[in-house]
């Protein structure tokens, strides 16, 4: 497809009947970050508790059974070995950049990510950011959460067509911060043990190797917080973690002029996060911005998987 030049917001979605369709629930306002943690990528995306059920507007999803089975056919570590294995572990980490969270890659491109958190204030679709990417090719690894992919589910199939341009990766069940002992990330309790941790990322791994035919292989977690035995949990599940060193929106909070400057910032090898469930944010117009700007230095932008990140 050809580049749209000075392609606006408005233009996008007055074409948005051709391109990726709307979501069936918008975010709600976005609340601020703590100051003492001010990169976190998502505190736009609400997080229920670990025993809340994410709401389902569409068909409900597999879960992992006792021994890892799913509906597949693929099989995971059983849900009791992990436990077991991970029970009597104390971290001493807590944070974005922890032991075993890939935060950058060998290169040479850039790794453009984006999160689709879900839940009522997360489950928001900016077609105009997606229609961006895909007019002008910006290639992208999309953390899509289980509650937005069953609240968009038609935007998740196209999305899903279009292996050339986007990997689609694993951001949770239902986007907690990734703890063994509950810690919180913004006032977003976490999971609360192994076996809590296992159902963050096995549940949404089953769903998406349901819909595409196979496993995803990297994972974020809600807010993008871990503590390293969780790091190690996610590993042994068969994906990588993986975090960020340019954070391009500040959980969809910063204004278009930020998200264009914090983005001009990647080198060859970052990983940039945004978000795509916001369109309320300023994502789409600092990025509209910052994306040629950075394919004029030069750089050029790649799929975590063509990236060799391990």
């Amino acid at each position: 497809m050809a580049p749209l030049p000075r392609l606006t917001r408005r233009a996008l979605i007055a074409g948005a009947g051709a391109g990726l369709l709307s979501a069936c629930a918008s975010p709600g306002p976005t609340p601020a970050g703590p100051s003492s943690a001010p990169h976190s990528p998502s505190p736009s995306c609400a997080t229920p508790s670990a025993t809340e059920e994410p709401p389902v507007c569409g068909a409900p999803a597999p879960t992992p059974s006792a021994t890892g089975a799913t509906a597949s056919g693929l099989e995971l570590p059983p849900r009791d070995a992990i436990v077991a294995r991970f029970a009597d572990r104390t971290p001493t980490q807590w944070g974005l950049d922890v032991t075993g969270v890939v935060t950058r890659t060998p290169g040479p491109a850039v790794a453009l990510t984006l999160d689709g958190c879900g839940g009522p204030n997360g489950s928001g679709v900016d077609t105009a950011l997606l229609d961006f990417l895909i007019a002008e090719q910006f290639a992208a690894t999309l953390f899509l959460n289980q509650r937005w992919i069953t609240a968009n589910r038609p935007t998740f199939d196209r999305l899903a067509t279009r292996p050339d341009l986007f990997t689609i990766a694993n951001h949770g069940t239902r986007h907690a911060p990734l703890s063994v002992t509950g810690r919180s990330a913004y006032g977003i309790a976490g999971t609360k043990d192994a076996g809590e941790v296992y159902d963050e990322v096995a549940g949404n791994h089953a769903f998406l190797t349901e819909l595409l035919g196979r496993p995803p292989r990297f994972f974020r977690a809600g807010t993008a917080w871990y503590d390293e035995v969780a790091v190690e949990i996610v590993r042994a599940l068969g994906e990588l973690p993986i975090g960020f060193d340019v954070n391009a929106d500040g959980g969809a909070t910063y204004p278009a002029a930020t998200v264009a400057a914090e983005t001009a910032k990647a080198t060859p090898g970052s990983i940039v996060i945004g978000h795509l469930n916001a369109p309320q944010g300023a994502t789409f117009e600092g990025l509209r911005t910052a994306l040629p700007a950075l394919r004029e230095r030069g750089l050029t932008f790649a799929t975590l998987d063509a990236l060799g990140v391990a």
